[in-house]
């Protein structure tokens, strides 16, 4: 299936080194403190929701129905920020930073392959040291590939045929981010987008529809010291970090 993950180079290379909030500066912000993320910080959100809008191919792509920031966990159960664009016949999953302000990677998915979508608890291997609280959400878009032994062991592997989300950690600081960061509404807008795109555009040996599944979310890993130290660290969001001005 036509799943394109591309690296973006963009044209906007504007640093901001310094976050201030009216006269006050912190020095050092505790990694759980919402105020440390930068996504959420006045006009780099809208800067962000700019750069990736320009990134979208309306003649592939469609027009852009829905704009979402979420966090992406891979098969080593490492948390990733994401910004997610759902259009009329795309699924795009951007990796952006928020620091540099420029789009660093994209996927595309196109909609009409996407045959469930699942939303549940996790689950890990009976002898796996790792455990995730919370729900997540897993699209997939090819039931009979399964991945390969390779592609389990290798952390840094892509060809998976799902992509799994969960929560935003800045979803309670507020009305607009709590919308921003739904995942039930998120879930329910992606279906209705991907049924209308089976309709109107069926994919060859593939049967029309998606379902939707309420059953748990399975992570196949095991030791996982790198999903450990990076999720507990928030090494996957674009934070505030050391003696940086906010």
């Amino acid at each position: 299936y036509y799943v394109q993950k591309l690296s973006v180079v963009s044209s906007n290379t504007r640093v901001t080194q310094v976050y201030t909030r009216g006269s006050r500066t912190l020095s050092f912000l505790h990694l759980h403190d919402t105020r440390a993320f930068l996504s959420p910080q006045p006009g780099t959100l809208k800067q962000a929701i700019k750069d990736v809008e320009a990134l979208v191919d309306e003649e592939v792509d469609g027009s852009v129905h829905s704009i979402w920031l979420t966090a992406e966990v891979d098969h080593w159960d490492n948390e990733k920020e994401r910004l997610v664009l759902i259009t009329d016949n795309s699924l795009l999953v951007f990796k952006y930073d928020f620091v540099m302000f420029n789009c660093d990677q994209m996927q595309r998915i196109p909609l009409n392959i996407i045959d469930r979508i699942a939303h549940g608890q996790f689950s890990f291997p009976k002898n796996s040291l790792l455990q995730r609280e919370g729900e997540g959400l897993r699209v997939f878009w090819d039931r009979l590939r399964e991945p390969s032994f390779s592609s389990r062991w290798n952390p840094f592997a892509t060809d998976f045929p799902f992509v799994t989300f969960i929560d935003h950690p800045v979803r309670s600081i507020g009305d607009a981010f709590a919308a921003l960061c739904d995942m039930q509404t998120f879930r329910e807008r992606l279906k209705e987008a991907a049924q209308k795109a089976h309709a109107m555009k069926p994919f060859p040996g593939k049967a029309n529809g998606v379902l939707v599944l309420n059953q748990r979310i399975h992570i196949q890993a095991y030791v996982g010291l790198m999903s450990l130290i990076g999720n507990q660290n928030r090494l996957g969001y674009c934070m505030a970090r050391g003696n940086i001005g906010f």
